[in-house]
């Protein structure tokens, strides 16, 4: 067995002590650690046991040390016992380059974990823009397939820990995160994702965003066509963002025409979900009572009637630069 080259001096080189650990709780335990993800990677003291080196220097960002392997001959799709390849470690540790070097060397995009897990979705997870646009060059599939952990919705979901981390540095690192998922998600969309990717259990990316708090997301998903009252079951984002307490998210989602009056499982309207006395039941009351300008109602009816699939057909229109900026919420 060939032997791992030494650690080289690199700008991707991580610590030793900043290595990402691995889990070994079983799925049983995933809501009882309460994991920030909806989906996870779940890995057996097996997968971590058989790690080769070469999943260890793309987890390192040994770019030389991935090389000289590849070089002596290992398979740069070699995995673990559970479909864990060097690519998923590369791209969920945020290593661009290790990824690239990787894919030159034949691996497969689109590989799956037994928990159905791309490379995609781990760099999406990680906040990586540049692993997710290399990916996405390089033939990954931006839709996940049916029953698989979906990129798209982990783009949409911002770290909950933002809201209540006090250590000054977590916070910047988790606001890097946050701005990596806006950055993957738009180019998720860019590349044909499915804005409106329903999963049962979880619903809509925009309801991921709505429920999570993520303006940013709720704002790129609705340009890039979502529809405003798709959530989960009978659940519309504004449901979610009304019981959030979030008014700026619930004034994207009226400007884009979100129904007030939608009711949810328990009849209730999104004005009826917001807290008591709360910013969001202000913010939905004060829309009640306030008449729509026309001018809301025309653009309205003009993105209704051109559909979602040619709302990029917009910019064709004979009508005035700032009519057409208007219609594109810009």
């Amino acid at each position: 067995m060939p032997e791992v080259p030494p650690a080289e001096s690199s700008s991707e080189q991580q610590p030793e002590n900043t290595q990402r650990k691995r889990t070994l709780e079983n799925t049983d335990d995933y809501t009882a650690k309460k994991k920030q993800r909806c989906w996870g990677i779940l890995t057996s003291q097996g997968s971590w046991a058989d790690r080769s080196p070469l999943h260890e220097a793309a987890c390192q960002g040994r770019l030389l040390a991935l090389r000289t392997l590849l070089s002596q001959g290992y398979n740069a799709n070699i995995p673990t016992i559970d479909h864990v390849t060097p690519l998923h470690e590369a791209c969920l540790s945020d290593h661009a380059s290790c990824a690239k070097a990787l894919i030159a060397a034949g691996a497969n995009v689109n590989a799956t974990t037994i928990d159905g897990v791309t490379p995609l979705f781990n760099a999406c997870s990680a906040g990586s823009a540049t692993c997710t646009e290399v990916l996405l060059e390089n033939g990954a599939k931006p839709q996940s397939e049916m029953c698989q952990p979906s990129p798209i919705h982990e783009a949409s979901s911002k770290d909950k820990s933002t809201e209540c981390v006090l250590n000054e540095s977590i916070l910047v690192t988790q606001g890097v995160l946050c701005v990596g998922r806006i950055a993957c998600l738009e180019a998720l969309i860019t590349w044909g994702a499915d804005v409106d990717y329903d999963i049962p259990h979880l619903g809509t990316p925009l309801y991921i965003a709505c429920i999570s708090s993520g303006l940013q997301c709720t704002q790129k998903l609705l340009d890039g066509g979502a529809n405003v009252q798709k959530g989960r079951f009978l659940e519309s984002p504004l449901h979610a963002a009304a019981q959030k307490d979030s008014p700026e998210i619930i004034n994207v989602l009226l400007e884009f025409g979100a129904n007030i009056n939608a009711k949810n499982l328990e009849l209730k309207r999104p004005v009826e979900s917001a807290p008591p006395n709360s910013s969001a039941e202000e913010t939905l009351l004060l829309y009640e009572a306030t008449p729509q300008p026309l001018y809301q109602l025309c653009r309205l009816s003009v993105r209704d009637y051109m559909g979602r699939s040619r709302l990029h057909l917009i910019p064709q229109l004979h009508l005035p630069n700032l009519l057409k900026r208007f219609l594109q919420y810009r």
